[in-house]
C-alpha cells in the first residue's frame, strides 16, 4: 500500500467523520431547544376532527386501534372516524362495519366504491401511480367524505393514546398551523431485531422534531399528523406527488411548507405519541424500508438530501475499510474503527437523550448491537433504494 494513495482517503474519513458528528449533534441540540408543548389547564378545544384511516389487510391490529380511537378524552361529539379500505383480504373491512353499527361517529368505506369526480375508482393488482391508487387515494376519499375542519391521519396498525385528539385540537387552536406532525414510537418490541427498529425510531423522531425547530429538513410521519381539509385542498393534495405509492406525509408536508413558511409545526408532547409495532422478521423490515427509502428520489429540500448522505458515506465508509483491511492491509482496520467509535459515541448521546425523553431506557441496553445493525441497514437499504423500483407491500407490488 502506497503512503500517497492511504493519506488522501484517510483523509476523506476523517471527513466523513467530523461531518456526521456535526450533523448529529446539531439534532440533538436543535430536538433539545424545541419547546415541549403542553395544553393550557381545563382547555376545552372545540375545533370539528375528520380522523382519517387508510386500511388494507390490518384486521389483526385494527380491534385495538378502534378501541384506543374510543377511548378519546375529546367529545364524540367533535369527531368522526372515516375508515377507508383499500380492498382488504382478510376481514378487516368486516370489523369495521360491525365497530360502526355501534359508534355513531364511525364510518367504514370501501374505497373501490368511492367517487372521484364523478368517476369510479376501482383498484387492481398493482400500483401503478397514485392518486387513484393506495393510501394517497384512501386519503383523498376521506378528505372528500370529511366534515371537520381539521384531518387527522393515522393509520390502521396503530394504538393512539387517551389524550390525542385532545391535544391535536388544541394545539391547533393555539397555533393556527397549516400542519401538525406528532411523535410515532414502537412497543412490545420481541428479539433484538425489533428493539433496534426501535431505538432507530426514536432517533428518527429526534431527527423530525429537529427538523422543525431549525425550520429545515422536515420529516414527518403518516401514523400520526393533521392539517385543515382547506390547507389540502389549497395545495391541490397529492397533485404533483402521486409518482410513487409511498410519501402521503413527507412529500405532502414539502408541499404545504413551501406554500405557507413557518406555519408548519411540530407536537412535542409525549401524551400525543401514536404507537405501532415494528416489523417481525428481516424481509418484512427490509421491504418497509425500501418503501420509505423510495420517497427520498422526489424530496425538494437537499438539506434533507445531504443529510441522509452524510448517514449514507460515513455507514459505507466502515464496512469498505474492513474490505480494504482484509483485502490490502490492516491501516484500514483503525480507519473502521476510529469511524466506528466516533458514530458510537456521537449516536450514544443523541439516542440517550431521545430513550430518556420517551421513557424508553431500557432499549440502550442493546445500544452497540443496534449500532452495526444500523450500519448494515444503511448501506443495504440506501443502495438498494437506488436500484429497485418495485417493493411488495401488503399483498401487491408497488413502486
Amino acid at each position: 500500500m502506497h503512503l500517497l494513495t492511504f493519506l488522501p482517503w484517510a483523509a476523506a474519513n476523517a471527513a466523513f467523520a467530523a461531518s456526521y458528528a456535526i450533523v448529529v449533534e446539531r439534532y440533538r441540540s436543535a430536538w433539545a431547544s424545541l419547546h415541549e408543548w403542553e395544553a393550557a389547564p381545563h382547555i376545552s378545544p372545540s375545533v370539528k376532527i375528520s380522523v382519517i384511516i387508510p386500511c388494507r389487510n390490518e384486521a389483526a391490529r385494527l380491534p385495538a386501534l378502534l378501541a384506543s380511537i374510543s377511548r378519546q378524552s375529546y367529545p364524540a361529539s367533535n369527531f368522526e372516524v372515516i375508515l377507508l379500505d383499500d380492498g382488504s383480504e382478510d376481514g378487516g373491512f368486516l370489523l369495521a362495519q360491525k365497530f360502526s353499527k355501534t359508534h355513531a361517529h364511525f364510518r367504514a368505506a370501501r374505497l373501490d366504491e368511492c367517487q372521484f369526480n364523478g368517476d369510479i375508482f376501482t383498484e387492481k393488482n398493482e400500483i401503478k401511480a397514485a392518486p387513484r391508487s393506495g393510501k394517497k387515494a384512501a386519503i383523498e376519499a376521506g378528505v372528500e367524505l370529511a366534515s371537520g375542519e381539521l384531518i387527522v391521519c393515522t393509520d390502521a396498525d396503530c394504538e393512539v393514546p387517551t389524550d390525542w385528539l385532545l391535544l391535536l385540537a388544541a394545539f391547533y387552536e393555539a397555533k393556527k398551523p397549516k400542519f401538525i406532525a406528532a411523535p410515532v414510537n414502537f412497543h412490545r418490541e420481541v428479539g433484538s431485531l425489533q428493539r433496534f427498529q426501535s431505538l432507530d425510531f426514536l432517533g428518527m423522531m429526534g431527527v423530525t422534531g429537529a427538523g422543525f425547530q431549525a425550520g429545515t429538513g422536515l420529516l414527518c410521519n403518516g401514523a400520526n399528523l393533521a392539517y385543515p381539509k382547506a390547507v389540502f385542498k389549497e395545495v391541490g393534495g397529492f397533485a404533483g406527488i402521486d409518482g410513487m405509492a409511498s410519501g402521503d406525509d413527507m412529500l405532502l408536508l414539502h408541499k404545504v411548507a413551501k406554500r405557507y413558511p413557518g406555519q408548519v409545526f411540530y407536537l412535542k408532547n409525549k401524551s400525543a405519541t401514536v404507537l405501532t409495532e415494528a416489523q417481525p422478521d428481516l424481509p418484512s423490515f427490509a421491504s418497509q424500508r425500501l418503501r420509505w427509502a423510495s420517497k427520498s428520489r422526489s424530496y425538494t429540500d437537499w438539506q434533507v438530501t445531504m443529510r441522509l448522505g452524510v448517514v449514507y458515506f460515513l455507514s459505507t465508509a466502515i464496512l469498505l475499510n474492513l474490505v480494504f483491511a482484509c483485502a490490502i492491509s490492516w491501516p484500514f482496520a483503525v480507519l473502521a474503527l476510529g469511524l466506528f467509535l466516533v458514530k458510537t459515541v456521537v449516536d450514544f448521546r443523541f439516542l440517550g437523550g431521545m430513550a430518556k425523553y420517551f421513557g424508553r431506557e431500557d432499549l440502550m441496553r442493546g445500544y452497540l448491537l443496534s449500532q452495526l445493525y444500523h450500519i448494515a441497514y444503511i448501506v443495504a437499504i440506501g443502495t438498494a433504494a437506488n436500484l429497485v423500483r418495485r417493493y411488495h407491500w401488503k399483498g401487491r407490488n408497488v413502486r
